[in-house]
Protein backbone atom coordinates (compact mmCIF):
# COMPACT_ATOMS: atom_id res chain seq x y z
CA UNK A 1 0.00 0.00 0.00
CA UNK A 2 2.89 2.49 0.86
CA UNK A 3 4.35 1.02 -2.06
CA UNK A 4 1.51 2.22 -4.01
CA UNK A 5 1.36 5.88 -2.56
CA UNK A 6 4.60 6.36 -3.47
CA UNK A 7 3.89 5.79 -7.08
CA UNK A 8 1.54 7.85 -7.09
CA UNK A 9 3.29 10.94 -5.88
CA UNK A 10 6.12 10.16 -8.42
CA UNK A 11 3.46 10.32 -10.69
CA UNK A 12 2.08 13.36 -9.71
CA UNK A 13 5.47 14.94 -9.46
CA UNK A 14 6.00 14.12 -12.92
CA UNK A 15 2.83 15.04 -13.80
CA UNK A 16 3.46 18.84 -12.66
CA UNK A 17 6.62 19.14 -14.33
CA UNK A 18 5.55 18.28 -17.58
CA UNK A 19 2.92 20.83 -17.06
CA UNK A 20 5.03 23.84 -15.33
CA UNK A 21 6.43 25.12 -18.44
CA UNK A 22 2.92 25.57 -20.13
CA UNK A 23 1.84 27.34 -17.21
CA UNK A 24 4.16 29.50 -16.81
CA UNK A 25 3.90 30.41 -20.66
CA UNK A 26 0.29 31.42 -20.07
CA UNK A 27 1.26 33.34 -16.44
CA UNK A 28 4.32 35.21 -18.59
CA UNK A 29 2.51 36.04 -22.00
CA UNK A 30 -1.21 35.89 -21.31
CA UNK A 31 -2.34 36.77 -17.88
CA UNK A 32 0.04 38.91 -17.11
CA UNK A 33 -0.23 40.98 -20.37
CA UNK A 34 -3.82 41.21 -19.46
CA UNK A 35 -3.82 42.03 -15.81
CA UNK A 36 -1.22 44.70 -16.64
CA UNK A 37 -3.41 46.34 -19.43
CA UNK A 38 -6.34 46.23 -17.03
CA UNK A 39 -4.29 48.41 -15.10
CA UNK A 40 -2.74 50.40 -17.32
CA UNK A 41 -6.34 51.53 -18.42
CA UNK A 42 -6.83 53.21 -15.37
CA UNK A 43 -3.85 55.25 -15.96
CA UNK A 44 -1.97 57.57 -17.89
CA UNK A 45 0.93 56.36 -19.90
CA UNK A 46 2.93 57.37 -22.41
CA UNK A 47 5.34 54.86 -22.78
CA UNK A 48 8.15 57.19 -21.60
CA UNK A 49 7.03 58.92 -17.86
CA UNK A 50 5.70 56.83 -15.45
CA UNK A 51 2.23 55.75 -15.04
CA UNK A 52 -0.33 58.06 -13.66
CA UNK A 53 -3.44 57.03 -12.02
CA UNK A 54 -6.72 58.79 -13.91
CA UNK A 55 -9.37 56.57 -12.81
CA UNK A 56 -12.05 55.60 -15.07
CA UNK A 57 -11.50 59.00 -17.34
CA UNK A 58 -10.17 57.02 -20.07
CA UNK A 59 -13.29 55.21 -20.67
CA UNK A 60 -15.36 58.17 -19.93
CA UNK A 61 -13.07 60.19 -22.66
CA UNK A 62 -13.79 57.10 -25.03
CA UNK A 63 -17.72 57.14 -24.63
CA UNK A 64 -18.41 61.08 -23.96
CA UNK A 65 -15.38 62.99 -26.03
CA UNK A 66 -14.37 60.74 -28.77
CA UNK A 67 -16.25 61.03 -31.81
CA UNK A 68 -13.66 58.66 -33.39
CA UNK A 69 -14.80 55.77 -31.09
CA UNK A 70 -18.25 55.65 -32.43
CA UNK A 71 -16.95 55.99 -36.02
CA UNK A 72 -15.25 52.72 -35.10
CA UNK A 73 -17.23 50.83 -33.61
CA UNK A 74 -19.87 51.72 -36.22
CA UNK A 75 -17.67 50.56 -39.27
CA UNK A 76 -16.58 46.99 -37.17
CA UNK A 77 -20.46 46.58 -36.97
CA UNK A 78 -20.74 47.11 -40.59
CA UNK A 79 -17.69 45.15 -41.32
CA UNK A 80 -18.90 42.48 -38.95
CA UNK A 81 -22.15 41.94 -40.79
CA UNK A 82 -20.56 41.97 -44.39
CA UNK A 83 -17.94 39.46 -43.29
CA UNK A 84 -19.97 37.12 -41.16
CA UNK A 85 -22.71 36.21 -43.69
CA UNK A 86 -20.91 35.62 -46.50
CA UNK A 87 -18.58 33.84 -44.63
CA UNK A 88 -20.91 31.20 -43.02
CA UNK A 89 -23.13 31.27 -46.17
CA UNK A 90 -20.34 30.49 -48.15
CA UNK A 91 -18.49 28.11 -46.22
CA UNK A 92 -21.77 25.91 -45.30
CA UNK A 93 -22.63 25.52 -49.26
CA UNK A 94 -18.48 25.05 -50.29
CA UNK A 95 -18.34 22.46 -46.83
CA UNK A 96 -21.54 20.51 -48.84
CA UNK A 97 -19.89 20.48 -51.90
CA UNK A 98 -16.95 18.68 -50.84
CA UNK A 99 -18.73 16.53 -48.92
CA UNK A 100 -18.68 13.74 -51.48
CA UNK A 101 -17.45 10.73 -52.66
CA UNK A 102 -16.07 11.99 -55.92
CA UNK A 103 -13.21 11.19 -57.87
CA UNK A 104 -10.24 14.32 -57.65
CA UNK A 105 -12.30 15.72 -54.53
CA UNK A 106 -9.37 15.66 -52.76
CA UNK A 107 -7.53 18.31 -55.31
CA UNK A 108 -10.80 20.57 -54.97
CA UNK A 109 -10.26 20.55 -51.02
CA UNK A 110 -6.54 21.08 -51.40
CA UNK A 111 -7.18 23.89 -53.69
CA UNK A 112 -10.04 25.56 -51.37
CA UNK A 113 -7.97 25.23 -48.16
CA UNK A 114 -4.96 26.99 -50.06
CA UNK A 115 -6.12 30.65 -48.70
CA UNK A 116 -5.54 29.22 -45.08
CA UNK A 117 -1.98 28.80 -44.89
CA UNK A 118 -1.56 32.47 -47.03
CA UNK A 119 -0.63 35.69 -44.74
CA UNK A 120 -2.64 37.97 -43.97
CA UNK A 121 -0.61 41.09 -44.83
CA UNK A 122 1.03 39.65 -48.32
CA UNK A 123 -2.64 38.69 -49.19
CA UNK A 124 -3.89 42.27 -48.56
CA UNK A 125 -1.13 43.88 -50.65
CA UNK A 126 -1.81 41.45 -53.29
CA UNK A 127 -5.45 42.63 -53.18
CA UNK A 128 -4.50 45.70 -53.07
CA UNK A 129 -2.88 45.83 -56.57
CA UNK A 130 -6.08 43.66 -58.04
CA UNK A 131 -8.19 47.03 -56.59
CA UNK A 132 -6.11 49.14 -58.02
CA UNK A 133 -8.76 51.93 -59.49
CA UNK A 134 -7.02 52.92 -63.01
CA UNK A 135 -4.36 49.34 -63.90
CA UNK A 136 -5.92 47.24 -61.22
CA UNK A 137 -7.09 43.50 -62.48
CA UNK A 138 -10.52 43.26 -61.04
CA UNK A 139 -11.06 47.00 -63.08
CA UNK A 140 -9.78 45.25 -66.50
CA UNK A 141 -11.75 42.30 -65.82
CA UNK A 142 -14.80 44.27 -64.99
CA UNK A 143 -13.96 47.08 -68.58
CA UNK A 144 -14.29 43.82 -70.52
CA UNK A 145 -18.18 43.19 -69.57
CA UNK A 146 -18.84 46.93 -69.81
CA UNK A 147 -18.94 48.20 -66.34
CA UNK A 148 -17.31 51.22 -65.66
CA UNK A 149 -14.23 51.35 -63.46
CA UNK A 150 -15.01 51.04 -59.60
CA UNK A 151 -13.31 52.81 -56.49
CA UNK A 152 -12.73 50.37 -54.82
CA UNK A 153 -10.23 52.18 -52.07
CA UNK A 154 -10.99 55.78 -52.56
CA UNK A 155 -14.42 55.39 -51.93
CA UNK A 156 -15.46 55.56 -48.30
CA UNK A 157 -18.46 52.70 -48.91
CA UNK A 158 -16.74 50.70 -51.43
CA UNK A 159 -13.25 50.72 -49.26
CA UNK A 160 -15.37 48.57 -46.64
CA UNK A 161 -16.99 47.00 -49.40
CA UNK A 162 -13.42 45.60 -50.51
CA UNK A 163 -11.97 44.90 -46.71
CA UNK A 164 -14.90 42.59 -47.04
CA UNK A 165 -14.02 40.70 -49.60
CA UNK A 166 -10.56 40.22 -48.54
CA UNK A 167 -11.39 39.19 -45.03
CA UNK A 168 -14.17 36.77 -46.44
CA UNK A 169 -12.01 35.11 -49.11
CA UNK A 170 -9.20 34.74 -46.10
CA UNK A 171 -11.63 32.97 -43.07
CA UNK A 172 -13.17 31.17 -45.85
CA UNK A 173 -11.24 28.26 -45.81
CA UNK A 174 -10.76 27.70 -41.75
CA UNK A 175 -14.66 27.68 -41.32
CA UNK A 176 -15.05 25.43 -44.14
CA UNK A 177 -12.43 23.12 -42.90
CA UNK A 178 -14.86 23.43 -39.32
CA UNK A 179 -17.94 22.51 -40.84
CA UNK A 180 -16.52 19.82 -43.38
CA UNK A 181 -15.22 17.59 -40.36
CA UNK A 182 -18.69 18.40 -38.37
CA UNK A 183 -20.62 17.00 -41.37
CA UNK A 184 -18.42 13.95 -42.15
CA UNK A 185 -19.48 13.26 -38.51
CA UNK A 186 -23.09 12.97 -39.32
CA UNK A 187 -24.11 9.16 -39.86
CA UNK A 188 -25.33 8.35 -43.42
CA UNK A 189 -27.93 6.19 -42.50
CA UNK A 190 -30.07 9.23 -41.65
CA UNK A 191 -29.59 10.41 -45.07
CA UNK A 192 -30.61 7.37 -46.51
CA UNK A 193 -33.61 6.83 -44.67
CA UNK A 194 -35.16 10.37 -45.76
CA UNK A 195 -34.01 9.55 -49.16
CA UNK A 196 -36.25 6.33 -48.72
CA UNK A 197 -39.01 8.98 -47.19
CA UNK A 198 -38.90 10.92 -50.71
CA UNK A 199 -36.62 13.83 -49.44
CA UNK A 200 -34.32 15.63 -51.68
CA UNK A 201 -31.25 17.20 -51.53
CA UNK A 202 -31.88 20.28 -50.12
CA UNK A 203 -34.20 19.34 -48.02
CA UNK A 204 -32.29 16.72 -46.24
CA UNK A 205 -29.31 19.45 -46.09
CA UNK A 206 -31.52 21.39 -44.10
CA UNK A 207 -33.36 19.10 -41.94
CA UNK A 208 -30.70 16.62 -40.91
CA UNK A 209 -26.92 18.52 -41.74
CA UNK A 210 -27.44 22.09 -40.31
CA UNK A 211 -29.22 20.73 -37.03
CA UNK A 212 -26.37 18.10 -36.45
CA UNK A 213 -23.72 20.41 -37.28
CA UNK A 214 -25.10 23.22 -35.06
CA UNK A 215 -22.29 23.41 -32.57
CA UNK A 216 -19.01 23.62 -35.43
CA UNK A 217 -21.84 26.44 -37.07
CA UNK A 218 -21.89 28.43 -33.61
CA UNK A 219 -18.41 28.25 -33.31
CA UNK A 220 -17.64 29.44 -36.71
CA UNK A 221 -20.32 32.18 -35.76
CA UNK A 222 -18.42 33.21 -32.44
CA UNK A 223 -14.99 32.85 -33.95
CA UNK A 224 -15.94 34.75 -36.97
CA UNK A 225 -17.23 37.49 -35.31
CA UNK A 226 -14.09 37.49 -32.74
CA UNK A 227 -11.66 37.93 -36.16
CA UNK A 228 -13.89 40.84 -37.58
CA UNK A 229 -13.83 43.15 -34.06
CA UNK A 230 -10.59 42.30 -34.40
CA UNK A 231 -9.78 43.27 -37.91
CA UNK A 232 -6.32 45.00 -37.81
CA UNK A 233 -3.59 43.44 -40.09
CA UNK A 234 -5.86 43.18 -43.59
CA UNK A 235 -7.15 47.00 -42.70
CA UNK A 236 -3.75 48.67 -42.05
CA UNK A 237 -2.34 46.82 -45.31
CA UNK A 238 -5.12 47.66 -47.68
CA UNK A 239 -5.93 50.79 -46.67
CA UNK A 240 -3.33 52.54 -44.60
CA UNK A 241 -3.31 52.94 -41.12
CA UNK A 242 -5.77 56.26 -40.94
CA UNK A 243 -8.62 54.05 -41.76
CA UNK A 244 -9.44 54.35 -45.43
CA UNK A 245 -10.68 57.09 -46.88
CA UNK A 246 -13.05 59.47 -45.08
CA UNK A 247 -12.33 56.79 -42.09
CA UNK A 248 -14.65 54.50 -44.23
CA UNK A 249 -12.33 51.59 -43.04
CA UNK A 250 -11.57 53.39 -39.68
CA UNK A 251 -12.29 49.80 -37.33
CA UNK A 252 -11.47 49.03 -33.77
CA UNK A 253 -8.33 47.53 -34.42
CA UNK A 254 -7.01 50.83 -36.19
CA UNK A 255 -7.93 52.94 -33.23
CA UNK A 256 -6.46 51.15 -31.25
CA UNK A 257 -3.09 50.77 -33.19
CA UNK A 258 -3.35 54.19 -33.55
CA UNK A 259 -3.65 55.48 -29.78
CA UNK A 260 -1.19 53.28 -28.73
CA UNK A 261 1.57 53.42 -31.29
CA UNK A 262 1.25 56.47 -33.11
CA UNK A 263 -0.05 58.66 -30.31
CA UNK A 264 1.24 57.00 -27.67
CA UNK A 265 -1.59 57.11 -24.87
CA UNK A 266 -1.11 53.47 -23.90
CA UNK A 267 -3.14 54.21 -21.41
CA UNK A 268 -6.51 54.82 -23.45
CA UNK A 269 -5.65 52.11 -25.73
CA UNK A 270 -5.84 49.72 -22.86
CA UNK A 271 -9.00 50.79 -21.80
CA UNK A 272 -10.30 50.48 -25.38
CA UNK A 273 -8.75 47.42 -25.54
CA UNK A 274 -11.10 46.14 -22.53
CA UNK A 275 -13.99 47.56 -24.34
CA UNK A 276 -13.62 45.30 -27.15
CA UNK A 277 -13.35 42.12 -24.89
CA UNK A 278 -16.29 43.11 -22.88
CA UNK A 279 -17.60 43.34 -26.07
CA UNK A 280 -16.69 40.23 -27.81
CA UNK A 281 -17.10 38.57 -24.04
CA UNK A 282 -21.51 39.65 -24.21
CA UNK A 283 -21.82 38.54 -27.68
CA UNK A 284 -20.26 35.00 -26.92
CA UNK A 285 -22.62 34.85 -23.86
CA UNK A 286 -25.51 35.68 -25.41
CA UNK A 287 -24.48 33.48 -28.01
CA UNK A 288 -24.46 30.46 -26.17
CA UNK A 289 -27.28 30.99 -24.09
CA UNK A 290 -29.01 31.67 -27.14
CA UNK A 291 -27.56 27.67 -28.58
CA UNK A 292 -28.54 25.94 -25.37
CA UNK A 293 -32.35 27.59 -25.34
CA UNK A 294 -32.60 26.34 -28.80
CA UNK A 295 -31.24 22.95 -28.04
CA UNK A 296 -33.63 23.03 -24.60
CA UNK A 297 -36.70 23.87 -27.00
CA UNK A 298 -36.02 21.23 -29.85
Amino acid sequence: MRRGSELDRRRARAGKLFVAPNVAAILVFMLFPLGFSLYLSFHSWDLFSPPRFVGVANYRRLFSEDPLFYIALRNTAVFTVLTLVPTVVISLAVAALLNRKLRGIGVFRTIAFLPLVASTVAMAVVFRFIFASDDGLANILLGRVGVGPIPWLTDPHWAMVSLSLVTVWKSLPFATVILLAAMQGVPENLYEAAKIDGAGGFRRFVSITIPLIRGALSFVLVITVINSVQAFDQAYALTGSNGGPETGTYVLGIMLFQNAFRFYEVGYASALAWIIFAILLAFTVIQQWLSRRAEVDR
